[in-house]
């Protein structure tokens, strides 16, 4: 993008979680987001897994959630944000993938990292000491798969044979190193929605990230940034704060139990700890336009998490940020399928 004329794809981020017991009306929940998000011109909608229960839901499979999204939309893209790659096997992943990308029509984004919950390693069996190898080894083979090469062993290769990934997986990393080993191997970049263990706010500390991954990308096509970033737009500030403030404070309290956060945080800190943009969209507008990652961005990934506001406020920031925040920022919905991105 430029500040001139910014050009940007539209996303949105949810982490599938509800109020209360009913996971059914969760799910279903998130998949009408998606179908919304569809007919608003959302260009891509990303899930996010975790194998440990959120409060009111989380989300373990994701490519099941995708297939049936996919069935329910048109046109707009499906990924996600991450899958935890070290927990799947890559050759099993790379056919679900495959799988959801042919009924999708070619709709599929792949992003992967490494998780951060020691429970879910245990219970996978896997050393989370070793995370960051196993990334990169189920990576290296996922990419090979997903270019229907032979992997696992000779004259096998995935099916549905899979087409038109090289520019299609993405990696979410928390260094400016390992945004530069993203980029030494061709993924595109996925930028969390806060830095955690730093003061410093969240876009000053990532945007030497994202000027390293630029730095050391050596692909003829252009590398690809997508910043994640809690945004929720309501008729006003107070408005936006009822619905998002108390799961933000609280939130941030967990994350202190962690280390992430600093202890006893109030919920203004809190909030800008999240790096979060609330309220009227004017307001939301003006704050993202000081963003110190958003001119170097392909992709604005909006989400809720970690509040869990009511359903219809959740469908009514959807569109608020379809209609009024991002065509301020420059962007314009797709109303057909495109089958490159948009570039910047």
């Amino acid at each position: 993008m430029t500040t001139e004329t910014p050009r940007f794809r539209l996303g949105f981020l949810t982490h599938v979680q509800g109020r209360g017991d009913d996971l059914s009306r969760t799910y279903r929940n998130a998949q009408e987001l998606f179908v919304v998000a569809d007919e608003l011109g959302f260009d891509v909608g990303w899930v996010a897994q975790h194998h440990v229960s959120l409060g009111g839901g989380g989300l373990s499979s994701p490519w099941t959630f995708l297939a049936h999204a996919a069935a329910q939309t048109t046109r707009i893209r499906l990924g996600t944000a991450i899958t935890i790659l070290p927990l799947e096997d890559p050759v099993r992943l790379a056919e679900d993938v495959s799988a959801v990308d042919t009924l999708s029509g070619g709709r599929v984004e792949i992003g992967v990292g490494s998780g951060s919950s020691a429970l879910e390693y245990a219970a996978f069996g896997k050393d989370a000491a070793r995370k960051r190898e196993l990334t990169s080894e189920n990576l290296s083979v996922l990419r090979q798969a997903l270019a229907n090469e032979e992997v696992g062993t000779r004259g096998f290769r995935i099916q549905p044979p899979a087409t038109g990934f090289a520019d299609r997986i993405w990696q979410g990393v928390f260094s400016g190193e390992g945004a530069a080993y993203a980029a030494s191997g061709g993924s595109n970049l996925l930028l969390n929605r806060a830095a955690y263990g730093f003061d410093a706010p969240t876009d000053e500390v990532q945007r030497p990230w994202a000027d390293a991954f630029l730095s050391a990308w050596d692909r003829p096509r252009r590398p690809r940034i997508g910043l994640s970033r809690f945004v929720f737009p309501a008729k006003d500030r107070s408005t936006a704060l009822r619905q998002i403030g108390d799961d933000v404070h609280r939130a941030a309290l967990r994350m202190a139990e962690s280390g992430a956060f600093p202890q006893g945080l109030d919920r203004d800190e809190a909030l800008r700890r999240f790096h979060s943009f609330y309220g009227h969209p004017d307001e939301i507008v003006a704050a993202l336009r000081q963003e110190r990652v958003l001119p170097v961005a392909t992709d604005l990934i909006t989400q809720f998490n970690p509040a869990v506001p009511d359903h219809d406020a959740a469908l009514r920031a959807l569109e608020l940020i379809a209609t009024e925040v991002a065509p301020a920022l420059g962007w314009k919905p797709a109303r057909d399928p495109e089958p490159e991105p948009a570039g910047v």
